[in-house]
């Protein structure tokens, strides 16, 4: 039986349309469970739209609908951009479900029967737009003289009756468990940063609102409504079959990880552990904050007016050269930029110049000379296991390794050495002059290259998962030998050439990219 692998993103917020953040998320978290699903894993992969809360609220009465019909229109986006860019996901969980509903009530319940949720009333700063409380000393103040949460938000003074979640009991318990287990928390900068946090002294909760019904309903309590973050975290809970001892529970709780932004961290690694704790339940085994993608040094924001929709990115460059930049250039884990001039040479130097124009002139090659068959046998050469052994070190230890450690653009790095690697080779070996003076030794280097071509497809699968399909059909690769097992079969390529595989004249995978005309 394979091992199981849960992965899930942050659901996403949708009180407006999706932009590149969300799409960088998705197509990490993607990449990622596309990578382990090679590797054998039995991966489950859950993404979606968190759509209680305030917030919702306002965006719906700002627009003159109900929540229930902002929420139906603007999860429809979130999950039209997983479609357009290709993420693999096995749910996409909506927490207006009537079963999630079930689930944050039943943890809830759990919380209660702990002793850990009281009735009290709350008095303090509340961000809207963050969905968060903050104390009086983590607010900063504007030039304009308005109090500002950390993140730049407006706070308002709140009061109401709240039930409350004893946050403060479980301080040493965090604590305890991020010094048990350094990597719950990656990268290191952000595992610093929550430590220093819970250091700092943890204040009790507010855990539900009376000010607005736009959310799960507190068990005994209807006047009460769940703390949005209570019933968003929940989601992962919901999402394999909480509460009820379901195979999938069985199978994939705890996650192995969670993709979020660098934004929510505190929420997903002391509120979320500590409701996990009191509820009796296991803690995720990894916590992963990635940074921010900038638009030319900027932060996009709506109230800057520079909000970049996915779809306008994947129309002008298209869905894989879009991956490919976002994985290849932003170091995951820390802040990275973006343009259009970044992404055009990017793709143009890696894809189109260098791996592309490797499939093209080989295969090109043996459509014009090789009677359109895919190339064995044939002279042999020291430099061709040479190569070949490149090539499989590089994509069978140094790039799983990095993806394992989720250095995704080191991992992208090594399958690009070995590109090169393989560009070096046909500019030495030079098929089209060994046309002429050693036709045997002419096959022997296509075939060499076409193994070396099957490879690097097979290996960059979990970053351009259609442009690599594309190339595995041209070389007539079965479905089923497409995995990492098969990439570690050095006889691969020769079973398939074997069969006497024609190939069409190939039309490039990767055409060059123009830069997008100006507005």
């Amino acid at each position: 039986m394979s091992e199981p692998f849960y992965i899930t993103t942050a659901i996403s917020y949708p009180n407006g349309r999706p932009h590149i953040g969300h799409a960088y998320e998705a197509i990490a978290a993607d990449a990622i469970a596309r990578f382990q699903r090679l590797r054998g894993r039995d991966v489950f992969f859950l993404t979606g739209t968190d759509e209680h809360g305030l917030k919702m609220a306002q965006a719906a009465r700002d627009r003159g609908v109900e929540p229930a019909a902002l929420a139906e229109e603007m999860s429809s986006y979130f999950r039209e951009m997983d479609d357009r860019l290709n993420i693999s996901f096995d749910r996409f969980i909506r927490t207006t479900e009537s079963g999630h509903h079930k689930a944050s009530q039943a943890i809830w319940q759990a919380m209660v029967d702990a002793g850990d949720i009281y009735l009290g009333r709350y008095e303090g700063w509340y961000s809207v737009r963050d969905e968060a409380y903050y104390d009086e000393k983590e607010l900063v103040t504007a030039g304009s003289g308005e109090r500002l949460s950390p993140q730049g938000t407006l706070v308002e003074w709140t009061v109401e009756e709240s039930w409350f979640f004893r946050l403060s009991a479980y301080q040493d318990r965090l604590l305890d468990h991020y010094r048990a287990h350094p990597d719950f928390i990656r990268p290191e900068s952000r595992r610093n940063e929550v430590m220093r946090f819970v250091e700092g002294g943890l204040s009790d909760l507010s855990v539900s609102r009376t000010s607005f019904d736009w959310g799960v309903k507190v068990p005994d309590s209807p006047d009460h409504v769940m703390y949005v973050w209570v019933d968003a975290l929940t989601n992962y809970i919901t999402g394999v079959g909480y509460p009820g001892d379901t195979e999938a529970w069985r199978k994939y709780w705890p996650a192995d990880l969670h993709v979020i932004g660098k934004d929510i961290i505190r929420f997903h690694t002391v509120y979320w552990p500590a409701f996990l704790m009191s509820a009796g339940l296991p803690l995720p085994k990894q916590v992963f904050g990635h940074g921010f993608v900038l638009h030319r040094g900027e932060k996009m924001s709506k109230s800057l007016g520079n909000v970049v929709d996915p779809n306008d990115l994947i129309a002008a460059f298209g869905v894989d050269p879009l991956r490919y930049f976002l994985l290849r250039e932003v170091t995951f884990g820390q802040d990275g930029g973006y343009s259009a001039e970044a992404i055009t040479t990017k793709v143009n130097a890696d894809l189109s110049n260098s791996f592309g124009n490797l499939v093209q002139r080989t295969l090109s090659f043996i459509s014009r000379n090789c009677d359109g068959v895919l190339p064995q046998g044939g002279k042999g050469s020291p430099t061709d296991a040479a190569l070949l052994g490149q090539v499989r070190d590089a994509l069978l230890e140094d790039m799983p390794g990095h993806f394992e450690a989720l250095a995704l653009s080191q991992g992208i790095e090594a399958w690009l050495k070995a590109v090169f690697a393989c560009n070096q080779y046909i500019d030495a070996e030079a098929p089209w002059t060994l046309k002429k003076t050693d036709p045997d030794r002419m096959t022997a280097v296509l075939a060499t290259l076409c193994a070396a071509i099957r490879d690097l497809a097979i290996a960059i699968q979990p970053v351009i998962p259609a442009s690599a399909a594309a190339v595995l059909d041209l070389l007539g690769i079965p479905a089923d030998e497409r995995d990492y097992v098969a990439l570690g079969d050095g006889d691969g390529y020769a079973r398939v050439a074997a069969k006497g595989v024609a190939i069409a004249s190939p039309s490039p995978i990767f055409p060059r990219l123009e830069m997008p005309a100006p507005g």
